[in-house]
């Protein structure tokens, strides 16, 4: 018995995660587990609460300093963070 439509594994689970619209959640939550790697491990304990909605990251500080730094180097930290993921998730970065 021959198959002649043989896949990779990792194809298939891509094709699913595309076909059912999970692939964007999943580089979602890539892009905010790689907040602490990109922005750094002291700014990364300053804060306190990270999500993504509507294309916008919501990044809420405890430190009224680093979030002013935040808010200096927002466009090129958005693009960091979409370049770390391989995908443009984010449009805006919105600090708290």
């Amino acid at each position: 018995m021959r198959r002649s439509q043989t896949q990779k594994i990792d194809e298939l689970i891509r094709q699913v995660l595309k076909e059912s619209n999970l692939d964007g959640r999943l580089k979602e939550y890539e892009l905010v587990n790689s907040w602490e790697k990109v922005i750094g491990k002291t700014v990364a304990n300053a804060t306190t609460d990270i999500y993504i909605r509507n294309r916008k990251l919501f990044v809420k500080v405890r430190s009224s300093v680093i979030r002013n730094e935040l808010l200096m180097i927002r466009e090129g930290l958005m693009r960091a963070l979409n370049r770390e993921v391989q995908a443009n998730i984010i449009d805006e970065i919105i600090v708290r």
